[in-house]
């Protein structure tokens, strides 16, 4: 049935023979066979490159890419559908999900084969079912005696598919384990480009955890060769950058420029990115963050950060979208008139920098959200006239990390584990958008969570507020304590019947280790089917 050399391990349930079809497996495979080697190599690029910031090379922009930052171009014109971008809503590709969020009444829903998706085999190919179905109009859902449709207006569909460090174990092209970007990017183009411009849109992708712009030149290329493939005019597929690594944002410009033909912008990728500047330079003597509470988008790095973004990408006629407001409304009105305030007061300050839009995580939060951009905007679909000329960001800026005021606290360290203990054990079972203390949590915040512990045990200078130095037999200890306190949140009985002992192996590893794991989901892949 496939192309030789393929093998798909993974089982063949009802329905999934549609989404991998011969002809689907045989156009993911040529990808694979012409992107899969310099994929790797790219990645063994970026071991390389934390060698160097060991060993105290620090980032900065590239000299031999001058002549682009310099250079006068600008990225191809957006489609109408994305123009607007005010409100984005964000989420897993759960069949439930993605109709709620389609009727959101959120301008964009990005659909998430990555940070807030367990990538178990079943959640990627009914993902892929599942997208197909609300392209072509007629997903449905029935559930507890209620029925889920789509209405009439609904948000632009964006797709994130994994980045460039995931597999997809259960595909293998030639002996490897295939690109899980390419197995999630392909399959959605194939099945969908031509409904898609059927229907006024068009395949329109988010792109996750790029580090330098030869990663963006890599889907550059996979989108001319899988337009080309498919007979697909050259520029359909636009892709939103998600800035969300620390070293890309050396060559935000550049990365623009290699997806030029396709780019739809960029997004500020916030949690993901303080967990890549606490990973990339963990190591360095003297770099030692606070409790995650006090790294807010205020601090020098940043505010740097965001403020360059919003400069490259408007200078070059690219939209910028800003971070996620992760709150998730209450029953409650004073919690939520509480909430309701800090995220108004986060998102004037995206809009008032020139951002063209922003994320929220619930359906509750788009009316807050759009009010903002509303009052900033007026009728206009974007603010790319606002170049911020202002705005001036060296490469020391971006590496400030110089928090006043900053202290670890004995809270923000059980905060750290009992928030990584709840979200990898919900990862665990298969759930990647994670409701947790109010907030809708993905990946990047147990990222963060785990890698600020391991950092803290690992420094010569790291202590609590109180002068206690932080031990890995302190951190250690707190996690049978924490996992007390997670007992009594979620009840013995859903206690004893999840996955909190893996969980708790899981974490103690992480932090225990010599050697610092790139993402814990790479790792925790085992425990899943």
């Amino acid at each position: 049935m496939y192309p030789d050399g393929v093998e798909i391990t993974g089982e063949i349930k009802p329905g999934y023979e549609d989404i991998l079809m011969a002809e689907a497996v045989a156009f993911i495979a040529k990808l694979e066979r012409a992107f899969g080697q310099r994929r790797r190599e790219l990645l063994a690029l970026r071991v390389e490159r934390q060698k160097e910031i060991d060993a105290g090379k620090m980032p900065a922009f590239l000299e031999e890419t001058e002549h682009i930052r310099e250079g006068d171009w600008q990225v191809a014109p957006t489609p109408p559908a994305i123009q607007k971008r005010w409100v984005e809503i964000t989420g897993p590709t759960d069949r439930k999900m993605v109709i709620n969020a389609l009727n959101s009444g959120a301008d964009v829903f990005m659909t998430d084969f990555e940070d807030s998706n367990v990538p178990t085999w079943d959640n990627m190919v009914e993902g892929q079912i599942n997208l197909r179905d609300a392209i072509r109009g007629d997903i449905r859902l029935e559930q507890k005696g209620k029925v889920y449709e789509l209405n009439d207006q609904i948000a632009t569909l964006l797709v994130r598919p994994r980045g460039w460090h995931l597999e997809e174990p259960h595909v293998r092209v030639d002996g490897k384990p295939m690109s899980g970007a390419l197995f999630d990017f392909g399959l959605y183009f194939f099945h969908n480009v031509k409904q898609l411009l059927e229907n006024g849109a068009g395949p329109y992708y988010y792109l996750a955890k790029l580090e330098n712009h030869l990663e963006a030149r890599l889907w550059n290329d996979a989108f001319v060769m899988a337009q080309d493939e498919l007979g697909i005019p050259q520029g359909t597929i636009k892709a939103t950058v998600l800035m969300e690594t620390i070293l890309a944002a050396f060559e935000m410009e550049e990365i623009l420029y290699e997806l030029r033909e396709h780019s739809a912008g960029m997004n500020a990728g916030r949690w993901d990115y303080i967990f890549s500047a606490i990973k990339k330079f963990r190591n360095q003597e003297g770099v030692v963050f606070p409790d995650r509470a006090q790294i807010t988008m205020t601090v020098p790095f940043m505010r740097a950060y965001t403020e360059l973004l919003v400069r490259s990408c408007h200078k070059r006629g690219a939209h910028v979208i800003g971070g996620m407001a992760a709150f998730i409304p209450r029953k409650d009105p004073d919690v939520n008139k509480v909430a309701f305030a800090k995220v108004t007061q986060d998102k004037e300050r995206e809009a008032t920098d020139g951002f063209d839009g922003s994320w929220v995580a619930h359906p509750g939060l788009v009316p807050v959200a759009r009010e903002v951009f509303e009052g900033v905007m007026g009728e206009n679909d974007h603010q790319k006239s606002r170049l911020r000329d202002d705005v001036a960001v060296e490469a020391a800026d971006l590496i400030n990390f110089d928090i006043p005021g900053g202290t670890i606290t004995e809270e923000g360290l059980r905060l750290n584990i009992n928030v990584a203990l709840l979200y990898i054990e919900s990862w665990l079972r298969g759930v990647g958008a994670a409701a947790l203390y109010n907030l809708m949590e993905d990946a990047a915040t147990a990222e963060i969570s785990r890698a600020q512990v391991w950092q803290w045990v690992n420094s010569e200078t790291a202590t609590l507020d109180d002068g206690r130095a932080i031990t890995l037999e302190m951190a250690t200890g707190m996690i049978p304590e924490e996992l007390d306190k997670i007992k009594v949140l979620v009840g013995e009985e859903a206690f004893e019947a999840g996955r909190f002992d893996i969980a708790r192996k899981l974490l103690e590893d992480f932090i225990s280790s010599e050697d610092f794991d790139d993402f814990l989901t790479i790792p925790a892949h085992e425990y899943i089917d």
